[in-house]
């Protein structure tokens, strides 16, 4: 095990360590370490929370979450890639600029 002594920034000696303890029907929450984090990057990570106001773990809970909710880049390339197949849509270049500037206006 690694040095569990707490620095300044509230990174465990090299380690992020946060804990996620609620039950939900039949799924029982998951307790995740992360080893070898750069010192830097605690700093950072603790940093980022304390401007957020929350714990680091609290802050590193709900960034997991919203990175679980997104699609993996590979997922949604496959996606895009199976629905072009299907529906044979295509767009130009200039009709996808003009809607994302269509909300810019």
């Amino acid at each position: 095990m690694g040095d569990h002594r707490r620095t300044p920034n509230g990174v465990l000696g090299g380690e992020v360590a946060f804990h996620h303890h609620y039950m939900h029907y039949d799924i029982m929450a998951k307790s995740i370490t992360v080893r070898d984090v750069p010192d830097e990057t605690g700093k950072e990570l603790a940093a980022r929370a304390a401007r957020a106001g929350r714990s680091l773990q609290e802050y590193l809970r709900a960034q997991l979450i919203e990175l679980a909710r997104r699609p993996d880049v590979d997922d949604l390339l496959a996606r895009v890639r199976d629905r072009k197949a299907r529906t044979g849509s295509r767009l130009s270049t200039e009709t996808i600029l003009t809607h994302r500037d269509a909300d810019r206006r």
